[in-house]
């Protein structure tokens, strides 16, 4: 038996909860994830797994095993990446998650420059603002706004954007331009942000000054999606905060208006978040370098009015 691959295999199938997932995360057959960790089982002499026709559960002794096995790869995956990581060329698949507005506006157009750099990394882009589990999708790293609560996750922070109100001419025709931002909660409506997972919708908060309010919107829609998001202002459901790097061609083209231009909206954290338990491969280091600078160099060739700013945020989101 080869014990590092068997306990590698059984870690897989923890973390993804089934045998089929597993052997699709490691691109091996099933018969063969099964037989590893068989072999690893009868090496310890104890059942790591129960399974079922429907789940596998892990038995104590298995939980124990597991909570080693991760501590034990991972200082192997640190050792073997200290050595090689400043020769070998970043290589293999990676997988990443992120907003539609992220892709659209902030990495798709700048893949090129990635792919020069790194032509052996193969990325597969998920698109979307959905909760996503990891392990179980195989999922190496996401973009996110805002700050994860989940503390299994690890966090590096990218830089920051900072928001604007946006309304759509033909809402502003019905109900008129709002004045203050307290106006949101009065006589006027706003596009709801449905966070995931909490079901919360995203709350909008407001500075002039010494004068602050933290908004929670009067909606007749939300959403989940940011695309989705920006769709539903230009439709004239009500008013939107945004990125103006993420509307400029709907500003643009006059199917939104800046509102409320003078209050400052609070900036969001933009992240980079992984899980704890995997190892950071060489492939979503320089990932994840190539987005900080990408962030840095808009910001800096940016109109102010565009630019991922410095400054703090306090918003716990998502």
């Amino acid at each position: 038996m080869d014990q590092l691959s068997a306990m590698r295999t059984f870690v897989r199938v923890v973390e993804t909860g089934n045998f089929t997932r597993a052997a699709a995360a490691l691109s091996i057959p099933k018969t063969t994830v099964t037989n590893l960790v068989q072999a690893l089982e009868a090496h310890l002499r104890t059942r790591l797994l129960n399974r079922t026709t429907r789940r596998v559960t892990v038995t104590t002794d298995g939980a124990l095993y597991y909570e080693r096995a991760i501590q034990i790869l991972s200082e192997l995956d640190e050792l073997d990446g200290s050595l090689t990581n400043s020769q070998a060329q970043p290589s293999g698949r990676l997988r990443v998650e992120m907003a539609g507005a992220f892709a659209d506006t902030l990495v798709i157009p700048s893949l090129c420059d990635f792919y020069l750099r790194y032509p052996q990394i193969q990325l597969d882009i998920g698109v979307g603002d959905r909760l996503v589990d990891y392990l179980a999708e195989n999922v190496d790293c996401a973009l996110r706004g805002g700050t994860p609560t989940d503390q299994s996750l690890v966090t590096r922070k990218v830089g920051e954007i900072r928001l604007s109100c946006y309304a759509a001419p033909r809402y502003l025709e019905k109900f008129g331009m709002p004045q203050h931002p307290l106006d949101l909660t009065a006589s006027h409506f706003c596009v709801g942000y449905l966070m995931v997972p909490s079901g919360k919708v995203f709350s909008m908060d407001f500075r002039r000054g010494d004068e602050s309010h933290e908004i929670e919107p009067r909606y007749v829609v939300s959403v989940n999606d940011s695309r989705t998001y920006v769709k539903a202002a230009i439709a004239g459901m009500g008013v939107a905060i945004s990125a103006p790097y993420f509307v400029k061609e709907a500003v643009e083209k006059g199917e939104l208006v800046p509102v409320l231009t003078d209050w400052q909206c609070e900036s969001i954290p933009l992240n980079i978040v992984y899980p704890r338990t995997r190892h950071l491969s060489n492939k979503v280091r320089v990932f994840v370098d190539w987005l900080v600078k990408l962030v840095h160099d808009l910001d800096k060739d940016s109109p102010a009015e565009e630019r991922f700013t410095q400054a703090p945020a306090k918003m716990q989101r998502r």
